[in-house]
């Protein structure tokens, strides 16, 4: 288990993304998916955020990520989303073009979160109701 520490809290908090290509157009080649994880890697490490585990289908990707509990889960998803959008728009220009139609657009508005730890919810339950409560 890697803890992350700050200031003030150490903690273990880790989030599963699913980001969907702009009208779920088939557009990403294994060069891009490529490309993406290294945009999103560089840019969760600026966040002092760690990139666990990262895939992708053509079109959309999963990431597994570790973040601090003071950072605010969807500007740092909307800062992924950006960043990627502008090296791909740039790297791309021609593939994209020809699915977007000149429009500078890769992902769609609208993502997929969910939290996850390392035990189930039920086990958590289970820790809190045998915590020996003071009578």
């Amino acid at each position: 288990m890697s803890l992350k520490s700050s200031a003030r809290a150490v903690s273990d908090i880790k989030a599963h993304l699913v980001l969907v290509s702009k009208y779920r157009r088939k557009v990403f080649t294994d060069e891009m998916l490529t490309t993406i994880e290294a945009v999103m890697n560089k840019n969760l490490e600026r966040n002092r955020c760690e990139l666990i585990e990262f895939n992708g289908e053509s079109d959309h990707v999963h990431l597994l990520f570790q973040y601090l509990p003071q950072q605010q889960l969807s500007k740092l998803v909307n800062s992924m989303k950006t960043a990627t959008s502008r090296v791909l728009s740039k790297q791309f220009e021609t593939e994209l073009k020809e699915v977007y139609w000149g429009k500078r657009v890769i992902w769609s508005s609208s993502y997929y979160v969910s939290s996850c730890g390392g035990v189930t919810v039920d086990r958590l339950k289970e820790y809190i109701e045998e915590q020996d409560r003071p009578d």
